[in-house]
């Protein structure tokens, strides 16, 4: 097992009402608006077990204030699902969807945000390095995309041994040019940070690496995608990669009241474990199979376990309408869980 970092958790209503501009003033949370319908297709309410996320809006750069450490806060203690707190993921999809918007994997504004993203894993106290991704051109869902430079951003504990037994969690940061990707894929980036806040603080079965993909999206025929994840693991040397005991790739994780979990093949063991993760954490969910179209393929094509958490259908697939409407704060909140109960000792 490894032990996490002690860290500041802020935690519920003052994620957002510590908020800081400048390092002087707050910024109380907006109110809430109602959001799509829980399948993601636009209209209607939210469920009563359902919190709509905020509108889209400008947020503050800087990171909140930390609250003053406690001998309470520990980080001896067993990461638990109860640990997640589901203010980091809107939070997260409000900044990467809303405020940053469309993310080409070699723009300005991917850049941008995964700039914000290594801030935010190194302020829980995770050593980060950028991990350079060279992307080819080419047409990404209808639009042409030149050839560029993306990065991976990769999250260790300090002392990391990578040829020790060891999980990695992932989601890609990018979106197709038109979209402001904020079900595809700042729900899955936002559930990762969540995890990662949690598991700072307290004990996981085993060590964990958080990676935000760059390059996923499509850029032309069928291979031509995964380039962040597969750059992750082909840099990896042979005992790392006997190291890795499981992989989990987070990828449109925030529509419907059951979170997909989905094997490359029919079923697999990683996939069993995260089924079973979720009854621990008492999330709804659905067995898939087949699914390779998402960063854990590249694990998997490699002879590497990995499975997948999301998939939903919506209305505002790869378009402009992948608008944080579309996100169900609930559906983070039971992502984040099932990911906590699988990193969690047992």
């Amino acid at each position: 097992m490894t032990t996490g970092r002690a860290g500041r958790r802020w935690a519920g209503a003052a994620a957002f009402a510590l908020l800081v501009t400048g390092g002087c003033s707050t910024e109380q949370p907006e109110p809430e608006e109602p959001g799509a319908a829980a399948d993601g297709t636009g209209g209607g309410t939210t469920p009563p077990d359902e919190e709509p996320a905020d509108e889209p809006g400008e947020e503050p750069t800087g990171s909140p204030p930390s609250a003053p450490e406690t001998p309470e806060e520990t980080a001896d203690e067993p990461l638990s699902a109860d640990d997640v707190d589901r203010t980091v993921a809107v939070r997260a999809v409000r900044h990467l969807a809303g405020r940053i918007g469309p993310r080409e994997a070699t723009g300005e504004a991917y850049a941008r945000a995964a700039r914000w993203v290594s801030a935010e894993l190194s302020r829980l106290g995770y050593e980060v390095e950028r991990q350079r991704v060279d992307v080819p051109a080419g047409e990404s869902w209808g639009v042409a995309v030149p050839a560029g430079r993306s990065v991976n951003v990769v999250a260790t504990p300090p002392g990391f041994d990578p040829t020790e037994p060891h999980l990695v969690v992932g989601a890609h940061l990018d979106t197709v040019p038109q979209a402001p990707g904020a079900e595809d894929n700042a729900s899955g980036v936002g559930a990762m940070l969540s995890v990662a806040e949690a598991a700072s603080q307290r004990t996981t079965r085993l060590p964990t690496v958080y990676v935000a993909f760059g390059a996923e999206e499509p850029r032309g025929a069928p291979e031509d995608h995964h380039y962040g994840s597969r750059r992750y693991v082909a840099a990896m040397q042979p005992a790392e990669r006997r190291a890795v005991r499981a992989m989990v790739s987070l990828d449109r994780v925030g529509v419907g009241d059951r979170v997909p979990v989905g094997s490359a093949y029919d079923t697999d063991p990683v996939q069993q474990t995260l089924l079973a993760a979720a009854r621990r954490a008492g999330a709804a969910t659905v067995a898939e199979g087949g699914q390779r179209s998402s960063d854990h393929w590249s694990f998997v094509r490699a002879g590497l376990p990995g499975a997948r958490l999301g998939s939903t259908p919506y209305a505002g697939y790869h378009s402009a309408g992948d608008v944080l409407a579309v996100v169900s704060a609930a559906q983070l909140e039971r992502v984040g869980r099932i990911v906590a109960a699988w990193l969690a000792p047992r």
